[in-house]
């Protein structure tokens, strides 16, 4: 029993470092506004059946997959606060704060996303950083502004509720946290810019390259209207 107890006091520690090294990478290296999410109750053991969100809200809809003490406006770049933060609460997710200077996101549920990038890598698009869930994957993608959105989506004879934006005052849930619905991963790996960018792409220097939204929403709208559920499932 001993053996098996120290063994999950050292899993754990391992996961609450990944997720401080993944904070500090995100802050640092890339320059993008990360903040703790609210986290899961309980440790994660076999024993443990409590494992709903640690925010107060009984009901909450997305388990641990949002910012809760400090909320969003608190996300930062300083190395200082980051590892403060995990250091305090080393199993919270690490949650991007999107918009501004950092990356957007659009996300959809799972099975359309996965149908979504074979259709974009079968066109030969290069595709940016892709966290997946297992009920929904998000594409990250070059900072956009609600006026240049709201005009790609008006191009669009329909957008289906499933597809949400991840734009100023927006977030996206980061690997290697562990939510509600599960395991966050990268289903593509964040790569850093190199070589010839293609148009309209923006990147800084250090920082994972990033897609233009126009270059990748069409598809995106394709793979969640063609969904086995009609592209209506909101499940986070």
């Amino acid at each position: 029993m001993r053996e098996i107890l120290g063994r999950r006091r050292r899993l754990g520690r391992r996961g609450g470092t990944a997720r401080l090294d993944a904070a500090l990478t995100c802050a640092t290296e890339w320059q993008w506004p990360v903040v703790p999410g609210a986290g899961l109750r309980g440790t994660g053991g076999r024993g443990d059946r409590d494992r709903g969100c640690a925010c107060p809200d009984p009901e909450c809809a997305v388990p641990g997959a949002h910012p809760f003490d400090p909320g969003l406006l608190a996300a930062t770049t300083d190395a200082r606060m980051v590892r403060w933060w995990w250091t305090n609460r080393p199993s919270a997710p690490v949650l991007l704060a999107t918009g501004g200077r950092a990356p957007c996101a659009l996300s959809l549920p799972a099975v359309a996303g996965a149908r979504a990038l074979a259709g974009l890598d079968g066109a030969g698009l290069r595709l940016g950083p892709v966290v997946a869930t297992p009920t929904r994957w998000a594409l990250l993608v070059a900072p956009y502004t609600l006026e240049r959105l709201g005009e790609l989506l008006y191009a669009q004879d329909w957008v289906p509720s499933s597809l949400r934006f991840h734009g100023e005052g927006g977030y996206v849930v980061l690997p290697p946290s562990e939510i509600g619905t599960g395991q966050v991963r990268w289903e593509r790996a964040p790569e850093c810019a190199t070589g010839p960018r293609p148009k309209r792409a923006v990147a800084a220097p250090a920082s994972p390259w990033l897609p233009d939204v126009g270059d990748v929403l069409e598809a995106l709208v394709e793979a969640s209207t063609s969904a086995p559920d009609g592209g209506s499932r909101l499940t986070y």
